[in-house]
């Protein structure tokens, strides 16, 4: 059962740390920082949108519509956080 608890909080840590990535990644290409013109930046960002979109797809059609604030990748993010804080602990 430890090892259950031990690849579960993997999968949990990888997860958080590629949406950490992806949160300033946008936050970057937003202000310009970052131009997805670049085509490594280009290959990292649509590589990162490719591997998140089918978490974050459920999630937008449970919440509203704020069309220019996307508040799904939040969401997920502070579900992970949730996760890997209370939820994990406990079980394993």
């Amino acid at each position: 059962m430890n090892a259950i608890g031990g690849l579960i909080g993997l999968v949990l840590d990888a997860a958080y740390f590629i949406m950490l990535v992806h949160i300033i990644m946008s936050w970057l290409i937003n202000f310009n920082v970052l131009n997805t013109s670049q085509q490594f930046v280009a290959q990292i960002w649509y590589g990162l949108n490719r591997l998140l979109e089918p978490v974050y797809r459920p999630v937008r059609n449970i919440l509203p519509n704020t069309h220019p604030l996307d508040l799904a990748p939040l969401v997920v993010f502070i579900l992970i956080i949730w996760l890997r804080g209370y939820v994990l602990p406990t079980v394993f």
